[in-house]
């Protein structure tokens, strides 16, 4: 879909020519499929541990020549502003600071196959031990309490709905109905894809699932939540914007916002259970034990050890592992963002209710952007420069809804759960 006819005003045309640049210098820096394994791999890999037939893995990656695009990168950073925010303008901050995510990712994926790929992913996706936004813990204690607490609700929590096996292709068909009535027939395709290593990816036209795997009903609703009513609709909005283009593609510094909303949508859209939660809080385990020198096999085994599959944990192992040696000390930190994202999120709204700015969360799907952007962008959305968002997911159309469930969740945090005693409860109700 092509952006609506908006001229950009002359006194913007500086950035949107820098945005340009930015979009042309980013074109070939590809994280993901950079780092990633063959299917072929994988499944002989799945084979041999299911028999416990334990080796490394033998992985080799291209490594890339980025040496012009991170050029262009850095130049692009000087052209924008200074360092200092309080000198540059919002839009000019904005293309700084993306363009200087590319050029750390450029550098990560230069080092593809080496121990230098850690430091830059921590740069970009931060590392389990770092604090949460307005507490005192990580996102490592945080990971521990969702274990934790899966692991004493244990079977209770099931469901019929969970051990429903849909295949990939039933999967795609359903998904493709559902979204050629929300966005219109064709807009987004949905295919199975044999060599795809997550269980789904999603772009601006199209979510692929991954082949020859059976999923549940919570799958089903969690995919439309998080990848195409998020994932792809920012997407297909950041397409229509005028002045920044660049708002359609994921840039490393918005990944923890954009992964963060997706899961937070699937909590809104009730799509997410106590089994999701502890899978994504594993990985930030598994990433602290990688780098503190657990190698591919012991990771592997702390995940079957916690109630994976053989193809689940090597999948899950592997995710900690992308584009770094296999021995340990190295990982790969993307998985860090998803809780640490989620919290982050969830965190924003309730902040922006108690502002009573549900403005700010709607603009939060105009494209891809940060927490940041959304504040700091706000005079160029009061302006038109930056357009709304044309489509919001179905929990964000249902504002009243969305502030009764936001506005519980603020007063209800005030309660110190450690102070409440069962007899108080059993008494007073």
């Amino acid at each position: 879909m092509s952006a609506p006819t908006s001229a950009v005003k002359p006194e913007l045309q500086r950035y949107a020519d820098l945005d340009k640049r930015l979009l042309a210098a980013a074109r070939g820096i590809t994280i993901l499929p950079t780092v990633a394994w063959s299917a072929s791999l994988e499944n002989r890999m799945i084979a041999a541990y299911a028999k416990g037939q334990f080796a490394l893995p033998e992985v080799t990656y291209k490594r890339p020549d980025l040496s012009a695009a991170r050029a262009e990168l850095a130049a692009i950073e000087a052209d924008a502003g200074g360092r200092d925010p309080a000198d540059i303008d919002p839009l000019g901050e904005y293309l700084r600071r993306t363009a200087e995510s590319w050029r750390i990712a450029a550098e990560m994926l230069e080092a593809v196959g080496t121990a230098g790929v850690t430091a830059p992913s921590i740069v970009l996706y931060g590392r389990p031990n770092d604090t949460l936004p307005g507490s005192r813990r990580s996102n490592l204690d945080a990971a521990r309490y969702f274990v934790e607490l899966s692991d004493e609700l244990g079977a209770d929590l099931l469901s019929d709905g969970v051990h429903t096996d849909i295949s990939s292709e039933a999967l795609r068909d359903e998904l493709s109905r559902t979204l050629d009535d929300f966005f219109g027939a064709g807009t987004i395709r949905v295919e199975v894809d044999p060599e795809l290593t997550a269980k789904a990816a999603a772009g601006a036209t199209r979510i692929r699932l991954r082949g020859e795997t059976h999923f549940t009903e919570y799958d089903h609703h969690q995919l439309l939540a998080h990848e195409a009513f998020v994932h792809s609709l920012t997407a297909l909005n950041g397409r229509r914007q005028p002045l920044l283009t660049s708002l359609a593609r994921t840039s490393p510094r918005v990944t923890a916002t954009q992964e963060g909303l997706a899961v937070f949508a699937e909590l809104m859209s009730g799509a997410i259970d106590i089994t999701r939660l502890k899978r994504i809080s594993l990985r930030i385990l598994a990433i602290d034990m990688a780098l503190n020198g657990a190698d591919f096999v012991e990771v592997y085994r702390y995940f079957s050890d916690c109630g994976q599959s053989p193809a689940d944990s090597f999948h899950s192992a592997q995710r900690v592992f992308r584009g770094v040696p296999l021995t340990g000390g190295s990982a790969f930190a993307k998985d860090n963002v998803y809780l640490a994202g989620l919290l982050t999120v969830h965190t924003f709204f309730r902040w922006a209710l108690k502002e009573r700015r549900m403005d700010l969360l709607r603009c939060l799907f105009a494209g891809k952007l940060a927490l940041h952007d959304v504040v700091a962008l706000q005079p160029y959305f009061e302006s038109g420069a930056i357009l709304p968002p044309h489509w919001l997911p179905p929990w964000m159309q249902h504002v009243h809804g969305l502030a009764g469930k936001l506005a519980f969740s603020v007063f209800v945090n005030g309660i110190h759960m450690n102070r409440v005693q069962g007899d108080e409860l059993s008494l007073s109700v």
